[in-house]
Formats: C-alpha cells, sequence, structure tokens
C-alpha cells in the first residue's frame, strides 16, 4: 500500500464520524508522566489529539504525528479552543513508515496504535525508541483484545499483541533499556453509540539507562 493510499484509507476512517475519539488523554499516559517533570514529547499516531493536548497543557513540548490530514486538522481546532497557540505542539501530517523523527525526546508514546492495514509497527517503534534520551521513556499501550463495538469493523480481526510479543518484537538492548512496567490494565470505556464496557489493556513502559 502506497503512502497516498494508507492516507486515503485513515482519513475515510476519520470521516466516518465528526469525532472518533473520547477527547480525553489516555490514563496510562497520565499515570506515567503526572509526576514527572516536563520535557519534550513524541506522540506516535496522534489521532485527534488528545494525549498531545493534554501533554503540553501540563508543559510539555509535543511534536504529534498523524497520517490522516482530518484527524490533525481536528486536533489543531481543538488546541485553537484551549488557548495553545504558542507553539507548545507541533503537529505533523506523515505516513509513520517513512516518517524521520527530528530531534530527541524524554518520551515517547504509542497508544493504541494499531492498524487493520499493512504497517511495520515494530520498525516504526525502534525508530522512535532510538530518539530517547538516556533516562527518558517509550510508553506503548494497546488493545488487549477487540472493543464489543469494534468486532464488526476491521479491528475485530485484528491480532491484538500480548506482553510477551509486544516486548519480544521491539528487539532492544537489554542492556540500553529497563522494563519499568509490563502488565495488562483493567478500565472502563464507552462506546460510539453509548454502550458501556471494560476493556483490558497493555501497558509496556520502558525506561533508557
Amino acid at each position: 500500500m502506497t503512502e497516498q493510499d494508507a492516507a486515503a484509507f485513515w482519513d475515510h476512517r476519520y470521516s466516518e464520524r465528526d469525532q472518533i475519539w473520547s477527547g480525553r488523554p489516555n490514563d496510562a499516559l497520565v499515570a506515567t508522566v503526572s509526576d514527572r517533570p516536563p520535557g519534550r514529547a513524541l506522540d506516535l499516531g496522534c489521532g485527534e489529539g488528545g494525549d498531545a493536548l493534554w501533554l503540553a497543557e501540563h508543559g510539555w513540548q509535543v511534536t504529534a504525528v498523524d497520517i490522516a490530514p482530518t484527524a490533525v486538522v481536528r486536533a489543531k481546532a481543538a488546541g485553537a479552543t484551549r488557548d495553545l497557540a504558542d507553539g507548545r505542539i507541533a503537529w505533523v501530517i506523515a505516513d509513520l513508515r517513512s516518517w524521520e523523527p527530528p530531534g530527541v525526546y524524554e518520551l515517547v508514546s504509542a497508544c493504541f496504535l494499531h492498524s487493520p492495514i499493512d504497517f511495520p509497527r515494530f520498525a516504526v517503534l525502534r525508530r522512535a525508541a532510538s530518539t530517547v534520551v538516556p533516562g527518558g521513556h517509550l510508553l506503548i499501550v494497546g488493545h488487549a483484545d477487540a472493543p464489543p463495538w469494534a468486532m464488526a469493523h476491521a479491528h475485530g480481526r485484528h491480532h491484538f499483541l500480548s506482553l510477551a510479543e509486544e516486548l519480544a518484537g521491539l528487539q532492544l538492548d537489554a542492556t540500553e533499556w529497563d522494563t519499568v512496567a509490563s502488565e495488562v490494565r483493567r478500565r472502563g470505556a464507552t462506546g460510539p453509540s453509548g454502550e458501556h464496557a471494560t476493556l483490558d489493556d497493555t501497558v509496556v513502559l520502558l525506561r533508557r539507562r
């Protein structure tokens, strides 16, 4: 699939509704960074910007990347309503398969970086991990299984990785990284039609030595 095809796929996905996600930050992200001094953060697959906006509001300088122009436009609009026009977020429309991070970061975050189309996820994560400074963190949050409302969607047929598969696939040098957390966390969620469910997320937090 070409970059143009992939961008069209995700832009169509976001165009299905006026808002896809809740706009709230990921719980694991909030728990990870709430007690840390702000620095530079890279948000991979930022979507409509919930995580990036929260980070910026808490003092982080954020590079937020997504392939879907519709998603990034929505994220920028949300930021404008929250008085974040001071350049604290660099919004980037790019295909992570070929995009090269422009700097180094105290935090690289990849929350629900799943794709029903061909996507070299581990290669993207390893490239981003190489930009984490010593003492910085790589946070990866994923679905342990598809939410009930997604079973009829392409994501319902997706293979969601176990914690062991996630760590093995990263292939990071164990002499350079410490595993701070590797666990399944349970949370309540509300689906697109208002249905409620309890979901399990895989949370992997690594610290560069």
